[in-house]
């Protein structure tokens, strides 16, 4: 029985009163609740009674990393997008601090979807900055539940950044699992369109049309995948905390080769779904998620929405490490040839800069072509350069441009299919043209003809205007 019906009862009876209970909440074993950042959990609750959670969080904004290139403004709970992890029992009493950076430029405040009472306690954390303010909610309902800065323009506050996830466990706890991870979608609106470069401001008339340049899992492009990953072994299984923070798009949410054993719809703790491959986690909602792991490799978090994943940014990594096991998945076990349409070019769509950016460096060139070649190229042509057999010739000490390097510009400019021979094996395959600014080709061919193992010079943004005018 909850702790609030068993107070009820109690005053009703003519047991305690009123007075008493809040002399008893002042007897709770005190205790400052564990915050961490994404992607960790705390530790699971291992008490079974109620105490007195103490829970300190700081606004603060700041510039950080959007994605390689790009800088946002974000306003944040403790720093970091999304904002910390918040982990109390059913029952508890939660004396919320908030407190607002000098820094800051703005007030903020925090409405937590898990409080009954005005503003989720919007009404009671306005905060000033340089200020500190202080509210008290008793958890009487288990889940996972959103937080949110709610004040105006709410929008705005919650678009650059400010949400986070507090589970309220259940008086008997989940569960058990071995891995627990958090993970919380949002998008931003940015002036300049997905991977314009330098320091983006918010853009009010993309965040009204909802037409977002960038969706992202834990607050920017990048921040799951690669070291950053996260990881486990087979046999373990692994609950994913996974919160939306909006402000505007329903999440799709998908694992790729995994199947969820349960979901806890919503967040809550009563409905149970299992053997479930994609879950909807709405804008301010949330889901848990359940599985074991039969098999190693890396599986892909998605928003399978699926071009917010693989041209906007909404992409995780889960490692898994242990025994192969060839009985749950084989692996590739045959390869042939299958060509039935020759299709015609098609193009990929990339970073539509509003302007070039002007004459950089050949150093400039170099860091800002391994970006785009990481985004665009690396996928088929591999991040060595090496290609894949059969399928993308290699751009490694490639015979195609060495003595003409300007076809390079060709082939990125204006896509190409048909047979090739490229260090003595034939490809017939399809490249797409890829939708750059002139800067940006140059930046991305200068990179490809002085990396793996290539020393071929640089070309410059004149020098592939002068291509698109001679095709």
């Amino acid at each position: 029985m909850k702790l609030s019906h068993i107070i009820n009862k109690a005053v009703a009876a003519g047991v305690c009163s009123l007075a008493s209970l809040v002399m008893a909440q002042d007897e709770l074993p005190v205790e400052n609740a564990v915050l961490t950042h994404a992607p960790n959990v705390p530790p699971p609750i291992e008490r079974d009674y109620p105490a007195k959670v103490v829970v300190n969080l700081e606004t603060l904004e700041l510039n950080a990393r959007l994605a390689d290139g790009v800088e946002y403004t974000f306003w944040t709970f403790g720093g970091e997008v999304p904002g910390m992890f918040i982990r109390v029992r059913e029952g508890d009493f939660v004396e919320f601090h908030l407190n607002n950076h000098p820094s800051s430029k703005m007030p903020h405040n925090i409405d937590l979807h898990a409080v009954t009472g005005p503003g989720g306690g919007a009404a009671s954390s306005f905060t000033a900055p340089g200020k500190t303010t202080r509210f008290t909610f008793q958890a009487i309902n288990p889940g996972l539940y959103v937080y949110h800065c709610a004040t105006a323009p709410v929008g705005m506050h919650i678009a650059n950044g400010m949400y986070g996830l507090i589970l309220v466990e259940p008086e008997e706890g989940l569960p058990p699992v071995d891995k627990e991870y958090y993970v919380m979608q949002s998008e931003f609106y940015t002036k300049g369109a997905y991977g314009n470069e330098g320091l983006q401001p918010f853009s009010m008339e993309k965040a009204l049309t909802e037409t977002p340049d960038y969706v992202v899992f834990n607050g920017s492009v990048g921040a799951m995948v690669g070291d950053n990953a996260i990881t486990a072994e087979v046999g373990e299984t692994v609950r994913l905390y996974v919160g939306n923070g909006g402000p505007n798009l329903v999440s799709s949410f998908h694992v790729i080769g995994e199947i969820f054993d349960k979901v806890y719809v919503e967040g809550g703790t009563k409905t149970i779904n299992e053997n479930v491959q994609t879950t909807l986690v709405p804008a301010g909602g949330s889901a848990m998620v359940d599985f074991k792991l039969e098999t190693t490799g890396t599986y892909i978090l998605v928003d399978h929405s699926i071009f917010r994943a693989f041209n906007k940014g909404a992409i995780g990594m889960l490692k898994v490490g242990g025994e192969e096991n060839k009985d749950i998945y084989s692996g590739k076990e045959e390869e042939g040839i299958y060509l039935p349409e020759g299709s015609s070019i098609q193009s990929i769509p990339g970073a539509e800069a509003a302007a070039p950016l002007g004459t950089l460096s050949f150093a400039e060139k170099m860091e800002s072509g391994e970006r785009i070649y990481a985004s665009n190229c690396a996928a088929c042509h591999q991040p060595g350069g090496a290609g894949i057999t059969g399928a993308f010739p290699p751009l490694a000490d490639s015979s195609y441009f060495k003595n003409d390097p300007k076809k390079v510009i060709d082939v990125v400019v204006n896509g190409l299919q048909g047979p090739i021979e490229v260090n003595g094996k034939s490809y017939n395959g399809v490249m797409p043209a890829v939708n750059l600014n002139d800067q940006q080709v140059a930046s991305v061919v200068t990179y490809v003809l002085n990396s793996f193992g290539n020393k071929l010079g640089e070309v410059t943004a004149t020098d592939v205007m002068e291509v698109k005018s001679a095709h």
